[in-house]
């Protein structure tokens, strides 16, 4: 059985985008997400949650 996903605009990739550029900490980055390197930061003690309700006003 191979798992894949199947469409290139499939909800998980952009998932994924935000996870690894706004959420995931990088060694390479001293432990600071991509965002934070490039001065954004996230508040909030979930940062998920922040980010939807941010995502959501616009």
């Amino acid at each position: 059985m191979v798992r894949r996903i199947e469409k290139d605009d499939s909800v998980i990739i952009d998932g994924y985008q935000i996870y690894h550029n706004y959420l995931r900490s990088h060694m390479g980055l001293d432990g600071k997400t991509p965002a934070e390197a490039c001065g954004i930061t996230i508040q909030g003690e979930n940062k998920w949650k922040t980010l939807i309700q941010n995502a959501s006003r616009r």
